[in-house]
């Protein structure tokens, strides 16, 4: 047994990555133990447009299947996808964090819930409970469901699935979409999660003007 798991790590030696868990896990922890009082309220004009939807608790919950098993896929399957991927995801949370130590903020619209109404009100009663409207800019539910699916379009391994492109885009649409129906996060939050995607997207990803000038051209080339 012992010889199995020697064998495994040897092979998937870069799986060392996932272990980024232990910083993020007690730092997030800790900024949603004393982030209580004094800080900013996330909110625009648009955030009042926008009707409370207990059914988008769905989308919402599968983010965390959505990033496992984008996390797990490229694991086994493709290493260079899995170190961009974690780097992606990993470089927005860090940078989420230091935002949320320095500049404190939360939201303040969170309506009143009827766990008895239906199942989703429940589930969304119990996230009310176990999750404080602290801490959510910029939203990382936004930013990861964003760099999954950049990780999901970019890989060649699926790059003839049509259809798990497809399904991607939907799930990261409706993810995104959640976490203003759910009043779990301000537009202003979402907004963030893109322009920090779009900056990170550059560094993990490379690809600048000259870069992808360089791409068409020995496309054309070859």
């Amino acid at each position: 047994m012992i010889h199995h798991i020697i064998a495994f790590f040897k092979k998937y030696r870069h799986i060392w990555l996932l272990s980024y868990v232990f910083l993020y896990l007690p730092w997030f922890c800790y900024l949603e133990r004393t982030v209580k009082t004094g800080y900013h309220i996330m909110h625009v004009a648009l955030d009042d447009y926008i009707p409370f939807c207990e059914y988008f608790i769905i989308p919402y919950l599968m983010w965390f299947l959505y990033v496992g098993s984008a996390i797990i896929f490229f694991l086994f399957k493709s290493k260079e996808d899995y170190y961009r991927l974690c780097t992606f995801l990993f470089s927005g949370m860090t940078a989420s964090l230091i935002i949320c130590t320095f500049f404190r903020n939360g939201t303040d619209f969170r309506p009143m819930v009827d766990p008895d109404k239906n199942i989703c009100s429940a589930i969304v009663s119990i996230l009310y409970r176990t999750d404080t409207c602290t801490n959510v800019f910029p939203s990382i539910h936004v930013y990861n469901s964003i760099g999954v699916h950049i990780a999901v379009m970019k890989s060649e391994l699926l790059h003839r699935h049509r259809l798990i492109r497809i399904g991607s885009g939907i799930l990261m649409t409706a993810i995104c979409l959640a976490t203003v129906f759910l009043k779990q996060h301000s537009v202003i939050d979402g907004v963030g999660s893109l322009v920090m995607a779009y900056v990170v997207y550059w560094i993990v990803y490379g690809y600048g003007p000259a870069t992808a000038s360089k791409e068409v051209t020995e496309k054309v080339m070859g």
